[in-house]
């Protein structure tokens, strides 16, 4: 039996201390966390659409009844088709979260697999992703490759 498994909407605070982690390990140190209170019903409702084009998949704590050990959570985008990708299909990884207590374990290698499979199975043909340097072996070693990145963003 896998460890891995679909998060469900009881999970939802779980899943936002994992981003948490993700988020406060890409910066200095603990960033606010306020969001969390106005972000939950929305995650909530998010993970209770299964056919949706939102998946979140999780590991528990084998420590800690109730407590989260990895994440990675996904999206499914639509672009206008191109070449190599007609219906323009792409899947997003864009939160991948062990708790520090919890890693070397294999567990976000585990949760990466489960998400991958969830993309297949949905006819995506490319999945796009943006790695730390820590995090960057993981990823080649699951078939990614560095692009070229020309990426803008707007805060609005």
């Amino acid at each position: 039996m896998s460890l891995v498994r679909r998060a469900v909407p009881e999970d939802a605070g779980e899943v936002l201390r994992l981003r948490q982690v993700m988020i406060d390990s890409m910066a200095a140190g603990p960033g606010p966390a306020a969001w969390h209170a106005e972000s939950l019903p929305t995650l909530r409702g998010r993970l209770a659409a299964p056919d949706g084009d939102f998946a979140a998949f999780v590991v528990d704590h084998p420590d800690r009844p109730g407590a989260l050990a990895a994440l990675v959570a996904g999206t499914l985008e639509y672009r206008i088709g191109r070449a190599g990708n007609p219906h323009g299909l792409v899947g997003y990884v864009f939160s991948v979260a062990t708790d520090p207590d919890a890693r070397r374990r294999g567990y976000a290698r585990a949760c990466m697999t489960e998400l991958l499979a969830w993309f297949r199975s949905r006819g995506v043909p490319q999945v796009d992703l943006n790695a730390s340097a820590d995090a960057e072996p993981l990823y080649a070693s699951l078939g990614f490759v560095r692009k070229p990145d020309p990426s803008m963003r707007l805060q609005l």
